[in-house]
């Protein structure tokens, strides 16, 4: 049986600026289910943002909101927008590695 990703729980996933220096993800996830596998605090926290991310943990915000089975997540962006070392002026592209997160079998 493949992996369940959550990718794979939720309706979209997408990732934008929120701002020059930091970065917002959302998951909009299919149903309550999902939304509780996505929620749960011991499978996405702070620390495994951090370690997809490669920021520090203390600096991830996660924003859980049950009523539209949504989580949002912020983090500083690593160099600021439009800067020369940015690779992803929009910030479009950095929901891949959290869309790919697969979800801990029985979730």
């Amino acid at each position: 049986m493949p992996e369940l990703t959550l990718a794979d729980l939720a309706l979209e996933v997408r990732s934008k600026n929120a701002g020059p220096f930091w970065v917002t993800m959302e998951l909009f996830l299919r149903d309550g289910r999902a939304y509780r596998i996505a929620a749960d605090e011991k499978f996405l926290d702070e620390r495994v943002i951090a370690a997809l991310y490669r920021v520090a943990a203390d600096t991830v915000r996660i924003f859980r909101i049950p009523s539209l089975n949504v989580v949002k997540i912020s983090f500083p962006r690593p160099v600021s927008q439009g800067s020369l070392r940015d690779r992803d002026v929009h910030a479009g592209q950095h929901h891949v590695p959290l869309a790919g997160l697969v979800v801990p079998p029985g979730a």
